[in-house]
């Protein structure tokens, strides 16, 4: 990396944190800690919800994949837009009419505090070790484009230079989110998602132009590598994928909180649907790079599996390494830290507000506001400490950490559909968790841990996964007639929050803050042309239009009249 590579990415993250300590002067109560006080933009909302999906693994799994077996990837990421859609239309308006402060007070409420204990610990175990993974995986990445590919290869999985980057990454990502919750949780996602994008349509004209256009990839590709579907990604594959992020994105707390973060039901349906829109299109682009990057390093026959996946998992990284000019190298590690800080940045400020408002609270008796949000960013700290523990913790961890991971994926539709069914019907209770998890778990560890045959539904976890707790829940809904306890709290919830004469406007600061964002943006890329002797108009036009749509969004600001006080 040359100097302004170092001056680009160190500035991006200073930036981030100054973001966060200055929208730390929104944060006054518990409400604008961990729900932005019901002020978040709608688009501010779904750009986050975009950028929670990403991390480390969609640059080295999706990338690889694309990179070894072609289109299928693009398809497979589709199916979060689709998904994102159907959660949209059904579920995100339902999730903001309802008053709550927190998901989990949602669970509270309509099943019980042996429910809530259920989920907080098993779903903050989870997410807290997936999210260690993810620090160390984007970590150890961004160390191998620095150091290079040689001395990568040769390092210590330990190294000190591994473990200073780790905490590091964490220091910033806990700093913002502990000082800005939930509103500087939301500005950076929309400040990486601009960085992001940024990065990597500078990336797709260069690699089209180094391989010969777009034609290449249908004549110069292996065959069958444009395919929508592959042997092991089916079409009944995808349709489960969709079910699966269904319930995910419809349930499941980091994505609720975007719901609960803007100020009407209507505002929380439209940013699930840009969530949605953003999914259908943007996979063509940012896994555009490791599609052409298998022409220009094919690979080789005889290739060992290890090879190949090394190849694979890498492909990403050096496909953007290969063309990117002086100081885009920077850019492009702020992007992919982006990606990661978004996720652990959601986790931190979801678990810290469960345990401040649905754990805390309750013990504390009657704390006051300051009391709450002084206790919330004491979680957020050590939540933040636990993750970097496990990043350095992960290379000595073996396979528990993967284990953890695999073992939960095929939790998510036994444990989030009752819950995301409850929202619509009066019999669901306590009783429809506790069956549906103890029925499809076993179910799911018993298919996932012993050979049946490839290509069946019960092989790709389809079955356990999705059909078996659909059936369960459907069974449920028509053996129990009974009203369940927490219907009443939920719907006299509804009705108070309904009967509030509460009307909370979104903020215009946000809208502000990316106009300043776009103009720093513009003035990085036109301080860069002098330091390279190629692509100088690209750099200028980047800048120049960046400059011109900072500019626009200055101007309609102006003539806007904010509609709440900032």
């Amino acid at each position: 990396m040359h100097t302004i590579d170092w001056i680009v990415l160190v500035a991006y993250l200073v930036g981030t944190v100054f973001v966060g300590v200055f929208l730390g002067r929104l944060v006054k109560n518990s409400s604008d800690m961990f729900a932005a006080g019901g002020q978040s933009p709608w688009w501010m909302s779904g750009l986050s919800a975009f950028m929670t999906m990403f991390s480390a693994n969609t640059f080295v799994v999706w990338g690889g994949i694309a990179y070894e077996q072609g289109a299928v990837a693009v398809i497979i990421n589709l199916c979060y837009g689709i998904a994102a859609l159907l959660a949209g239309y059904t579920v995100a308006g339902k999730w903001r009419e309802m008053g709550i402060a927190t998901p989990a007070e949602y669970v509270d409420k309509r099943f019980g505090r042996s429910a809530l204990h259920f989920y907080t610990w098993f779903m903050m175990i989870f997410r807290i070790v997936g999210t260690g993974g993810a620090l160390y995986a984007i970590a150890r990445l961004i160390l191998a484009v620095v150091a290079g590919e040689d001395s990568a290869a040769n390092a210590a999985l330990s190294s000190p230079q591994l473990n200073f980057a780790i905490l590091i990454f964490a220091l910033v990502v806990v700093g913002y989110t502990m000082i800005g919750g939930l509103w500087a949780v939301l500005m950076t996602d929309t400040l990486q998602f601009i960085i992001l994008n940024l990065a990597i349509i500078f990336v797709i004209p260069l690699s089209l132009a180094e391989v010969g256009g777009i034609n290449a990839l249908v004549t110069q590709t292996p065959e069958g590598f444009m395919n929508v579907t592959s042997e092991k990604y089916t079409l009944l594959f995808l349709i489960g994928w969709v079910a699966i992020h269904y319930f995910m994105i419809g349930a499941e707390w980091a994505f609720v909180q975007r719901n609960l973060s803007v100020p009407t039901p209507k505002d929380a349906r439209k940013s699930n649907v840009l969530f949605g829109l953003l999914y259908l299109f943007s996979p063509f682009l940012w896994l555009l790079p490791p599609l052409l990057w298998r022409i220009q390093q094919p690979i080789p026959e005889g290739a060992s599996p290890e090879a190949i996946t090394q190849m694979s998992e890498t492909a990403y990284i050096m496909s953007c390494k290969a063309v990117l000019p002086v100081g885009m190298l920077g850019l492009m590690i702020a992007a992919l830290f982006s990606a990661t800080a978004s996720m652990i940045s959601s986790q931190l400020n979801v678990f810290s507000g469960v345990l401040t408002k649905n754990i805390y609270e309750p013990l504390a008796g009657n704390p006051t506001e300051k009391q709450l949000v002084r206790m919330g960013r004491i979680f957020t700290l050590i939540l933040g400490l636990v993750i970097a523990g496990i990043a350095i913790a992960t290379p000595y961890l073996g396979g528990a950490a993967k284990l953890i991971i695999s073992v939960t994926q095929i939790m998510v539709t036994p444990l989030l559909a009752p819950t995301l069914f409850a929202l619509f019907f009066r019999n669901l209770g306590m009783s429809a968790i506790w069956i549906t998890v103890g029925l499809c778990f076993p179910l799911g560890l018993l298919t996932k841990f012993t050979s049946v045959g490839e290509g069946t539904i019960i092989a790709d976890g389809t079955f356990t996964g999705v059909i078996l707790p659909l059936l369960v829940i459907a069974a449920l809904l028509l053996l129990q007639k009974k009203e369940a306890p927490g219907w009443k709290k939920i719907q006299d919830l509804s009705k108070q929050a309904e009967d509030s004469d509460e009307a909370p406007s979104s903020s215009a600061l946000p809208a502000r803050i990316v106009a300043i964002s776009l103009a720093v943006c513009s003035a990085t890329f036109l301080i860069l042309i002098p330091f390279n002797s190629e692509n100088q108009g690209m750099l200028a036009g980047f800048g120049l239009t960046l400059a011109a749509l900072a500019a626009f969004l200055f101007f309609i600001l102006r003539k806007t009249t904010p509609t709440s006080s900032e």
